[in-house]
């Protein structure tokens, strides 16, 4: 196997073990637009680095995890509501993003490459950074699971067990940043939201547990990231699409696994 092609399946498997679990938390809460609003922030983050010149994976999560925060302080305000905040940090950080690099003098931004990513392109260091931040993901998804399992069925319930629901929201959204940022290099800020929701409605139905549904997200993140290279290398095709059609292949089988099922 050439040394890209390797690099590129251990980020992709990497980026599937932290977005699996963190996406059935995303799906049952009903939170895709989050993820859309974090895409877009990290394109301002894209910006900042290259008219900076500092590390592009520290301003990108640097401001994903800006975004993540401020969101989740407006979501305590009724004066805003949830959906129409995060409308205003997507499209705004996007807008920002945009502008600040068609004004940067001497620097040129291929721009395809962060919209869609491209996963064949990640060095060693990129490979890291994604395993370093997956292996954090999972230890705090190990310790807060329960909690953040009964803050999803019930909130109130959730606060009278002695939950601090508050806590939980936040916590999640700054990992849910954190996914967001190292996802840029695989699939690109377009398909960020389709890594995170895919995998987990694919695997809803082969699932009785919400641990099944999680290992499951997981199982599929990993192998649609091969195959989707795999695909990508046959035909010459974006990596990053390729990796989520074939995510996608596996959600429309368990559409069918569910209709058969509920016939």
């Amino acid at each position: 196997m050439d040394e890209f092609m390797l690099r590129a399946l251990l980020a992709g498997i990497g980026m599937a073990l932290a977005a699996g679990p963190l996406g059935v938390f995303v799906v049952w809460r009903r939170m895709a637009y989050f993820g859309d609003a974090l895409s877009h922030a990290a394109l301002l983050g894209v910006a900042l680095g290259l008219v900076t010149g500092w590390s592009m994976n520290l301003t990108i999560a640097g401001i994903c995890l800006a975004v993540a925060m401020l969101v989740t302080w407006l979501h305590s305000r009724p004066e805003l509501p949830a959906d129409a905040a995060l409308g205003i940090f997507s499209h705004g950080a996007l807008a920002l993003g945009l502008i600040i690099a068609a004004l940067a003098d001497g620097v040129r931004v291929d721009l395809m490459a962060y919209l869609f990513g491209d996963v064949l392109a990640a060095g060693w260091v990129d490979v890291a950074w994604i395993w370093v931040g997956a292996i954090v993901v999972l230890g705090v998804i190990r310790r807060y699971w329960n909690d953040w399992v009964n803050a999803t069925v019930h909130e109130g319930l959730a606060t009278l067990d002695g939950v601090a629901v508050a806590r939980m929201r936040l916590i999640f959204m700054l990992l849910t940043a954190l996914v967001t940022a190292a996802a840029l290099k695989v699939v690109g800020a377009m398909l960020i939201t389709a890594l995170l929701v895919i995998p987990p409605a694919a695997a809803r139905p082969f699932a009785s547990t919400p641990e099944g549904m999680a290992l499951g997200a997981v199982l599929i993140g990993a192998v649609s990231a091969p195959l989707g290279l795999l695909v990508s290398y046959r035909w010459d095709l974006p990596s990053g699409p390729a990796i989520v059609l074939v995510a996608c292949g596996f959600f429309g089988v368990s559409l069918l696994v569910r209709r058969k099922t509920t016939v």
